[in-house]
């Protein structure tokens, strides 16, 4: 018995036909929005009050587009007779988005938890010096962060 062969045409209109007959599947963007996924990497943002200016981020980042400044306040000692401590403030924490590349190793180089993946995606500018955004910015971003999924049962917790 001999095998039939359809020419590939005809085999490519088949296939273009059943899917003209599917429901279409594209999100019409400006005008219809879908919400990303909760782990979705949008932009950075920043927790500033974690932020001990250690400048790990900034040392770290191949494309050194974090600007990071701050100075030293002298507080008094948590114990009596104890010499007083310096604290480091954050003057200025700026990440420049027309330089960044997204790679996310200011996120996880970070010690003190201040920065974190935002889901939001909506951040673009008619002008690539607008994409220098500054710590209130970034600050901002910070409200469409998720809180980490809870552990597993059984699962360790990591000891700091």
């Amino acid at each position: 018995m001999k095998k039939l062969k359809i020419p590939g045409v005809i085999r490519g209109l088949g296939v273009t036909f059943r899917t003209m007959m599917k429901p279409a599947v594209t999100v019409q963007y400006p005008h219809e929005r879908e919400d990303p996924p909760p782990r979705a990497r949008g932009v950075i943002a920043l927790k500033e009050e974690n932020c001990t200016v250690c400048m790990l981020c900034a040392r770290q980042c191949p494309d050194w587009c974090i600007y990071i400044e701050g100075h030293k306040e002298q507080r008094p000692p948590r114990r009596e007779g104890a010499a007083p401590r310096s604290v480091s403030l954050l003057d200025r924490f700026d990440i420049d988005y027309g330089l960044c590349m997204y790679c996310g190793i200011c996120v996880e180089v970070c010690p003190f938890d201040a920065l974190f993946w935002s889901p939001e995606y909506e951040y673009s500018e008619q002008n690539i010096a607008d994409l220098l955004h500054d710590k209130t910015k970034l600050g901002e971003w910070m409200s469409g962060v998720h809180e980490p999924e809870p552990l597993e049962i059984g699962a360790e917790v990591k000891k700091k």
